[in-house]
């Protein structure tokens, strides 16, 4: 990947490429899951560590994919059952053919089976070698025969195994390969010499199989994932104009009736109600839209609540923390942070409010700002419902404006507003007649 970071925690769709391999599993209700850890292994545990249930076994050294598996005997130590074994960056399998495959093991009495996969190319995966329709051992890629090497059934890295002979059996493999490692796929041939059951299972979908080794894999998985994901929320009722330019994480919930325009970014746990419209070039992470919401064009809302009704935007930005009430209204090129603006309430133009409660019904006018920072801690201004605030005013906070008070346009303010009152904190206003004629007549000196 030429990565500082370990593969399986690039990410998918708004998840770590081994999340989806955990839930996969998850969804077969394992008694214990481990987890081999190796290059970077604290990086790793530490991303998975909010899981629960989760046991990691490091291989240090990482001496092949045998040497791995026996790195979980001491958590499996005195089991017996059924044993699967996934691949962190194999993102793309399915419940169902997980549950094929158990369903096949158990069925055949097995003490391995394999899944496996037949592609038009190959190369780099390791071949399925079988005699009279039976596998008789895997072969990779640098050990193989040219005539192996037409072999079109190959390898998943996928297994369930039993338990019950399986790490005497690891311990019996030599590391007499092109590589020098240990390889798992040499058990399944020295089953077959013990005479004991190996079967396979065929994918019906190789995608499913796939492996990620670059970044260019990456991307063409994570297209596969989205296109999904995309097709699901359709068939549930949500408008996408171009499903090819709007790229919706897996775990984002979208209600019906809901349209969404071309060049979408949605995130995270987003919850997009019923009847809304997201229009062209939005960004939204970890926040929940309600019902028939307007977010207008070129949008970035991360980790806010908008109330039905609501219409943000254009160019408007919520960041965290930010609470827009019901029917109210964010303009252009508005930013809100930390702050509740309450129902009806508008702020419809260039306008910061940081750190600040809003009543219903405000109206903020155009260039307010609430002077929240005071180089060392952050202060709360409250506009108490009904209150109007007049263009290009300031709020230094702390401060408090009282129900249906007014603020003068222009106004700096550092004193609180009663209620009903009308602020007024600016310089006094001076004509002088004739001033521009004066200027015109006066000799320039030079």
């Amino acid at each position: 990947m030429k990565s500082a970071k370990p593969k399986v925690l690039h990410e998918i769709a708004g998840r770590p490429m081994i999340e989806h391999v955990l839930r996969t599993a998850a969804a077969v209700s394992p008694a214990t899951t481990t987890v081999i850890v190796g290059h970077k292994a604290k990086y790793v545990e530490d991303q998975l560590g909010m899981r629960s249930g989760l046991a990691f076994a490091l291989q240090d050294p990482q001496l092949g994919t045998a040497h791995a598996l026996q790195q979980a005997e001491p958590h499996l130590k005195g089991r017996g059952g059924t044993l699967v074994l996934l691949s962190g960056d194999v993102p793309l399998l399915s419940r169902r053919t997980l549950e094929t495959l158990l369903e096949t093991h158990r069925g055949a009495q097995a003490a391995a089976t394999v899944v496996t996969a037949t592609v038009e190319r190959p190369f780099g995966y390791g071949r399925i070698v079988r005699s009279k329709g039976h596998i008789v051992r895997i072969v990779e890629e640098r050990d193989a025969s040219p005539a192996q090497r037409q072999i079109k059934e190959i390898n998943s890295g996928i297994y369930a195994f039993d338990l019950a002979p399986l790490f005497d059996a690891l311990r019996g493999i030599s590391s007499k390969n092109a590589q020098g490692e240990y390889y798992l796929t040499d058990l399944i041939a020295l089953y077959r010499r013990r005479k004991m059951v190996v079967d396979t299972i065929l994918v019906d979908d190789p995608a499913e199989i796939r492996g990620i080794n670059s970044r260019s894999e990456l991307a063409e998985v994570s297209r596969l994932v989205r296109q999904k994901k995309n097709e699901e929320l359709m068939a549930a009722g949500v408008t996408l104009i171009d499903p090819a330019t709007t790229y919706i994480d897996l775990d984002v919930e979208i209600m019906a009736d809901t349209v969404i325009h071309p060049g979408v970014v949605i995130e995270g746990r987003t919850r997009i109600g019923a009847g809304c419209e997201i229009q062209g070039h939005v960004r939204i992470i970890d926040s929940k839209i309600g019902d028939r919401v307007t977010i207008n064009n070129f949008c970035v809302i991360s980790g806010s609540r908008v109330a039905e009704g609501a219409v943000v935007g254009p160019f408007a930005h919520l960041r965290p923390d930010t609470v827009v009430g019901e029917g109210a209204k964010v303009g252009n090129f508005v930013e809100l942070k930390k702050t509740t603006l309450g129902a009806k309430a508008k702020a419809s133009h260039l306008a910061y409010l940081g750190d600040a409660t809003i009543g219903a019904n405000v109206n903020v006018g155009a260039g307010t700002i609430t002077c929240n920072y005071d180089g060392t801690s952050k202060h709360q201004t409250v506009i108490e419902e009904g209150a109007f605030i007049g263009s290009d005013s300031q709020l230094i906070a702390p401060v408090r404006v009282g129900k249906g008070a007014y603020v003068a346009a222009g106004s700096s303010i550092t004193e609180d507003v009663p209620e009903g009152a009308l602020g007024i904190a600016r310089g006094r206003q001076t004509n002088i007649q004739g001033w521009v004629e004066k200027k015109k007549t006066s000799p320039v000196r030079t």
